[in-house]
């Protein structure tokens, strides 16, 4: 069926198709990017974060972890950094991503933030996390809390990621691990192998179909707009 659609372009509306995700995905392993939000010598968060990487691995991911130690403020130095170099060009090396948290006053630590601040949008045609999946973990001092992984949500599609349902918030953390940093068996232990588990799973369905997933009405009219700019110039 046929409507009259006066305020669309035709010839920029691409209705979806099932043959259109069809691509194939890269033959390479899926790429997970870990963030963590503490420097403490005995991070829990970071505890969780190794933990998820290792069951990463064992489900065929390959992962990196980035320490945020001697990360600057945002906007404290400038874009060239080491630290932020480092961590832009570990965002644009993942295909997915997983974030986890201290809930410190009710929300996510400045640390954990500031990682996130640092991440563009846009970095000129590139958008560096947009298609990408996301699984979010916390870890909580006291009593189970959802707050920073109820913040992050809204970070993660903020950053235009596609962040899956499942998550992971860790109470009491400090009991969850033994003396070598190694979690403990326990409900919470098989929260984050669920979670570590249903990342893999959307990060391979999703995988190399990300472009046309985000392709946007919006965006290709736009772009047709500037180019009838540039073409219909007086002088170049």
């Amino acid at each position: 069926m046929t409507f009259e659609l006066p305020n669309i372009d035709p010839e920029l509306l691409d209705p979806p198709s099932q043959e259109q995700l069809a691509k194939p995905a890269p033959l390479h392993k899926p790429r997970i990017l870990l963030l963590y939000g503490s420097n403490r010598a005995r991070s829990y968060s970071r505890l969780l974060t190794e933990e998820a990487a290792r069951l990463l691995e064992q489900f065929g991911a390959e992962t990196r972890i980035f320490n945020p130690s001697g990360l600057p403020l945002p906007d404290d130095v400038p874009e060239d950094h080491p630290k932020v170099q480092e961590l832009r060009e570990l965002v644009l090396w993942s295909e997915g991503m997983v974030w986890c948290s201290p809930e410190r006053h009710g929300a996510m630590t400045g640390v954990f933030k500031s990682q996130i601040d640092w991440i563009p949008l846009s970095m000129g045609a590139v958008r560096p996390t947009q298609g990408k999946t996301l699984a979010l973990m916390q870890v909580s001092g006291g009593s189970q809390s959802f707050n920073a992984l109820n913040q992050m949500r809204v970070l993660g599609r903020w950053m235009r990621m596609f962040t899956i349902p499942n998550q992971s918030s860790v109470a009491k953390a400090f009991l969850e691990f033994d003396d070598a940093g190694r979690m403990k068996p326990s409900a919470y232990y098989d929260r984050v192998v669920d979670v570590m588990e249903e990342l893999v799973k959307f990060t391979l369905l999703l995988r190399g179909q990300t472009d046309y997933l985000v392709d946007r009405y919006s965006e290709r009219k736009e772009s047709a707009e500037q180019l009838s700019k540039r073409v219909n110039q007086a002088s170049i």
